[in-house]
Parts: structure tokens; C-alpha cells; sequence
């Protein structure tokens, strides 16, 4: 006979949420970068026209930490807020903790440092998605953090 009462009512946890898919969180990636694109336009237009010429020596490498901060800041922001960014609202995704929180500033800061660093070893950290038993990135298996499906 069943009680009525449902699992998650009588431990008192709500179950975590399904893992996303790796094509959507691709897809994603994709489109942020389309957005990035916009934002980093016009930071670049707006560094440059406060500092100078930026195409050499220290005003180049500037440049490069300043858009490094701005798409920091923009993911950082974002997972913060609500665990999404405009692309992963629109791809139905979200980013949590394993507990099923909003990521810690730690975690989205850690997140995004470790992202940057996968990326830049030839795509390494998304490429460990491939071989990992949950099909995670490797900078959310360090982080503790994991990309679910959120209701559009």
C-alpha cells in the first residue's frame, strides 16, 4: 500500500535534477560566444578609446586581461544570479552545485578560471566530457558544480 507521501516528502530532499545533454550545453557554448561577440565589441571600442592604441606591447596584453575580465565578469554575474546565462535560458540549462544550489562565488569564479584553462589547452577541459562517467566537464567535476536541465 502506498502512503501518499512521495519520496522527496519523506526524506525531506527533492531529488537533483536531470544531468543536461552534451549537445544542448554545446549549443550553448555556441551561442554564448555569438553574445560575447556584441559585448566584446564594444568593450574593445570603449578600451581603445580611452587608452589608445592597443594592437602592441603592453597596451595589447592590457587589452587581453581587460576582455578577460569582462567575459569573467559576464559568466560569473550570470551564474551567480541565477545559475543561467542568456544562453543556457534559452537552451533550457542550469548551472548548480551537486547539492542543487546556486554556485558559490568561489565556485563561479573557480569555474570560470578552470574553463578558460581547458579551453586554452586545446579545448581539454570540455573535451573530458567525452570520458567522464557523467559526462561533465572536467572544470565542473573540479568545482563541484553541474549543468542540469532547467524549465524554459
Amino acid at each position: 500500500m502506498s502512503s501518499g507521501v512521495s519520496p522527496e516528502a519523506a526524506t525531506g530532499v527533492a531529488p537533483l535534477p536531470e544531468l543536461a545533454r552534451l549537445w544542448p550545453r554545446f549549443g550553448a557554448i555556441v551561442y554564448d560566444g555569438v553574445l560575447l561577440f556584441g559585448i566584446l565589441f564594444i568593450t574593445s571600442w570603449l578600451f581603445t578609446v580611452l587608452t589608445g592604441d592597443a594592437t602592441r606591447g603592453p597596451g595589447r596584453i592590457a587589452h587581453q586581461a581587460f576582455l578577460t575580465v569582462v567575459i569573467g565578469t559576464y559568466f560569473v554575474y550570470c551564474w551567480r544570479r541565477s545559475g543561467q546565462t542568456l544562453a543556457m535560458k534559452t537552451w533550457g540549462l542550469r548551472l548548480v552545485t551537486t547539492s542543487g544550489q546556486v554556485p558559490t562565488l568561489g565556485q563561479a569564479i573557480g569555474r570560470y578560471v578552470l574553463a578558460l584553462a581547458g579551453l586554452l589547452c586545446l579545448g581539454a577541459g570540455f573535451l573530458w566530457a567525452a570520458v567522464d562517467r557523467d559526462r561533465q566537464f572536467l572544470h565542473d567535476r573540479l568545482m563541484g558544480t553541474r549543468i542540469v536541465r532547467a524549465p524554459i
